[in-house]
């Protein structure tokens, strides 16, 4: 192996992936993929969040509906940036990490209808401007070829656990910049993919959503990597994000071991409903059911609902009865409302 990328892995760094990898070990990855909408909810959430990083405005609602096939008004390259980030992160466990023509491939994809060299290597100089200011200029093109080769091979070969291999290489993608566009998004796309050849668990988590809550962090932990010519720093945020997402996954107001997606009661017909309806119609069926597992069922993020509950609550519809975890939903009659 000729290439070492520079990092330390330090403590801080050695706790985390001791912490993620328990986590991991909870929640369990047949759970998750036994539940096809959460799945699918996820996975717009990640669409999402990696192209609102590059500053693309459609909504969680509107990338839905471009899933569903139905049709939306919008920026024209907005709409295709959505399509190619489907299309790539529909073919994640076809491709291997460690292989370049899969990477231009899924370049190809990503950025299929928003540029013209899309699944080619740039061929020119590029660098990376904020407000007029220069953060960061790549190294010459002529040199790209070869140190994403370097890259790979090192990816490859390297005894390195999964945690840190993929968080060191999203960096190093980062700082080399192969494409003329469409690289961060590439980054982490490629960054989910290392992680799911670890446990395809990673598969089904919105990690991209998780760095767009935390989008100057990521900036700043880019930055300070630049700055100290070492991956450390983003390998600790890239962790960070991880651990966070693991935990926003974990299921809410269960039992500490308690399944993810526990049986729940599906005769309830939810279908074009509001979720503060749908919730009610859950809850009088099933009055113990989490957060999560309401989520699960209606096909919404755990905010959406957690909001949709606080909203009913204060409306005077609903209420809990006894603790977060061993507690109930109350239905309020409306003549009390």
């Amino acid at each position: 192996m000729s290439y070492q990328p520079p990092f330390t892995i330090t403590s801080e760094i050695l706790n985390l992936v001791a912490e993620i990898s328990e986590q991991v070990g909870r929640l369990n990855a047949s759970a998750l993929n036994a539940s096809p909408q959460l799945r699918k909810q996820n996975r717009i959430k990640t669409i999402t969040g990696t192209l609102a990083i590059e500053g693309n405005t459609l909504t969680e609602d509107q990338i839905t509906a471009i899933v569903d096939g139905h049709h939306v008004l919008g920026n024209v390259r907005e709409l295709a940036e959505v399509k190619g980030a489907i299309a790539a992160y529909d073919a994640l466990p076809n491709l291997q990490p460690g292989n370049i023509k899969d990477l231009l491939s899924a370049h190809g994809l990503m950025m299929a209808d928003t540029l013209v060299t899309a699944g080619e290597f740039r061929n020119k100089a590029v660098g990376i401007h904020k407000a007029g200011i220069v953060h960061h200029i790549a190294p010459p093109a002529h040199q790209v070829s070869g140190l994403m080769a370097d890259l790979t091979d090192w990816l490859r070969q390297s005894k390195d656990h999964p945690l840190i291999t993929s968080s060191v290489f999203h960096y190093e993608f980062e700082f080399i910049h192969p494409f003329s566009d469409g690289n961060g998004r590439m980054g982490r796309l490629w960054q989910t993919l290392i992680l799911s050849q670890w446990h395809p668990l990673f598969l089904a988590l919105p990690l991209e959503s998780v760095i767009k809550d935390n989008q100057q962090s990521y900036y700043r932990a880019l930055e300070q990597a630049d700055e100290e010519a070492n991956s450390t720093p983003f390998i600790h945020f890239t962790l960070s994000v991880i651990a966070q997402t693991l935990a926003q996954n974990a299921p809410v107001n269960a039992p500490v071991n308690a399944p993810v997606n526990a049986p729940v009661n599906r005769s309830v017909d939810i279908a074009g409903m509001k979720t503060t309806e749908a919730i009610l119609a859950l809850l009088e069926s099933d009055p113990i059911l989490t957060r999560q597992q309401m989520a699960n069922v209606i096909g919404k993020d755990i905010r959406t609902i957690a909001r949709a509950i606080t909203k009913l609550q204060r409306d005077g519809r609903l209420q809990r009865v006894g603790s977060a975890k061993t507690g109930h939903w109350e239905i309020v009659p409306n003549n009390k409302a």
